[in-house]
């Protein structure tokens, strides 16, 4: 007799309500255990692999790749052997321990109390329950279990050892089975790099080119054939959903500045030169000059809520969590760092390459992704000087940074060539007036320009 548990697709972060499915990676029939991968998802945030709180065989697979799975529907089914089943299988490991004792041993001394990786929100493995786990070690032969019937049968499958979704991905595309892909990573884990060499051993032959006989759609509006379509779903339909409402809810204003920027560059050039590893990018000290003018501008610390009977009010926070754009191969994400109003400009550039990191890798938990109250834009890295943002819903504002360029600019009477970079402030209308705006970029401009003034009091 078995048990067949139900898995429904837990909440994957705040806000979140629902997720496509990228790629199962067990199939019907496969044995899987506790907090093993068993489908990579995406979301709007991010890509994961959600793991099995059940141990067992997999039944049912609820959906196919590309389809759209709602927070708290059947995910995947997994059939969980009765008591006396299991009370067997532990016997039958029981009866090998003599054979892998030195296996074990070397486990043991190896393990550590920092509990599943792979825990996502409201569900995983404990400190306590992970402790008690044990990996296979890497070339040693798959322990013999005996079933219920005395046929000998091998033990569940180990889990492959990917670290990243990006990975799993490129595999995908290369047609590269990971399974029979040994990894060069620590403990055996699976590079990019490891992908790509198992793709160029195989020097698959090229497939028969078929010519498409079909005739090719036509666009009805322009005449023209229509060469592909694309679905809007995972990180451009949450940008695409999110703009829009920014665009339809927010009555926005900008301004806009022009700021000699020759002091601050002066003066991260000289902490390069004394402290080459810890000197803070340009970014971090304009984010940190933003904290604090938010300080003493808190309305574009806000956001407008509407409630049930239709009124709306202004939500004001103790505190910012400062978003920043993020350019990745999933599309735009905004990482947030929370308690960004406590931190030095050196923390600020430490959290701002960490996040990036995660979010250009596909590593950026769902928390990672949202929560920001402000935002900062630094669409400067594509070399364009300044762009008319649309604010990241629902906040009231983003500041966005243009490259620094070499531009002639009077000083005292005199034309010089110094570094000038536009800043841009694009808020929501109905939290303040222009006045707000106008006095919260004139004074991140001011630092901007006499760094050392401002940096003293920070």
């Amino acid at each position: 007799m078995t048990v067949t548990r139900e898995f429904l697709l837990p909440d994957l972060g705040e806000g979140l309500t629902e997720a496509e499915l990228v790629r199962w990676l067990v199939a019907v029939g496969d044995s899987v255990a506790v907090d093993q991968p068993v489908v990579e998802v995406e979301t709007a945030k991010a890509v994961v692999e959600v793991p099995s709180p059940y141990a067992g065989v997999v039944a049912v697979l609820h959906g196919e790749p590309g389809e759209t799975v709602d927070v708290g529907r059947p995910l995947i089914s997994i059939d969980e052997a009765d008591a006396r089943a299991a009370t067997a299988q532990a016997d039958a490991r029981a009866a090998t321990a003599r054979a892998a004792e030195a296996y074990r041993t070397e486990e043991r001394a190896g393990a550590s109390g920092a509990g599943s990786g792979n825990v996502l929100i409201g569900y995983g493995t404990s400190e306590a329950a992970a402790s008690g786990r044990k990996r296979r070690r890497k070339g040693a032969p798959a322990p013999i279990l005996t079933a219920l019937n005395g046929t000998p049968t091998h033990a569940p499958k180990e889990a492959i050892r990917v670290g990243s979704p990006l990975v799993r991905r490129l595999a995908r595309d290369l047609g590269v089975d990971l399974h029979s892909v040994k990894g060069s990573g620590q403990d055996g884990l699976i590079l990019r790099r490891d992908v790509d060499l198992a793709a160029q051993s195989r020097h698959p032959a090229a497939p028969a080119t078929v010519p498409d006989l079909q005739p090719a759609a036509t666009d009805s509006v322009t005449g023209l054939g229509i060469a592909s379509r694309t679905p809007v779903r995972g990180v451009r339909k949450a940008v695409a959903q999110a703009m829009s409402r920014s665009r339809t809810e927010i009555p926005e204003a900008t301004v806009w500045v022009d700021v000699d920027a020759t002091e601050l560059v002066a003066l991260r050039e000289g902490l390069k030169r004394r402290e080459p590893e810890r000197a803070p990018s340009l970014l971090a000290f304009i984010a940190r000059f933003a904290l604090a003018g938010l300080e003493r501008h808190p309305e574009l610390n806000t956001r407008v809520e509407t409630k049930e009977d239709g009124s709306q009010e202004i939500v004001a926070f103790d505190g910012v969590n400062l978003g920043f754009a993020a350019q990745t191969e999933r599309g735009l994400v905004v990482p947030s760092i929370r308690g960004a109003h406590r931190m030095s400009a050196r923390n600020l550039d430490a959290e701002l390459r960490r996040l990036t990191a995660l979010a250009r890798d596909g590593k950026a938990a769902p928390a990672d992704l949202t929560g920001s109250t402000f935002t900062l834009n630094n669409y400067g890295v594509f070399g364009v000087d300044g762009s008319a943002a649309i604010i990241n819903y629902p906040e009231a504002a983003i500041l966005g940074v243009g490259r620094i360029l070499d531009r002639p600019w009077a000083v005292e009477g005199r034309l010089e060539v110094r570094k000038v970079v536009q800043l841009t402030l694009v808020f929501d209308h109905r939290v303040c007036d222009g006045g707000t705006a106008g006095g919260f970029l004139r004074f991140v401009a001011d630092a901007v320009e006499h760094p050392g003034g401002i940096l003293a009091d920070l």
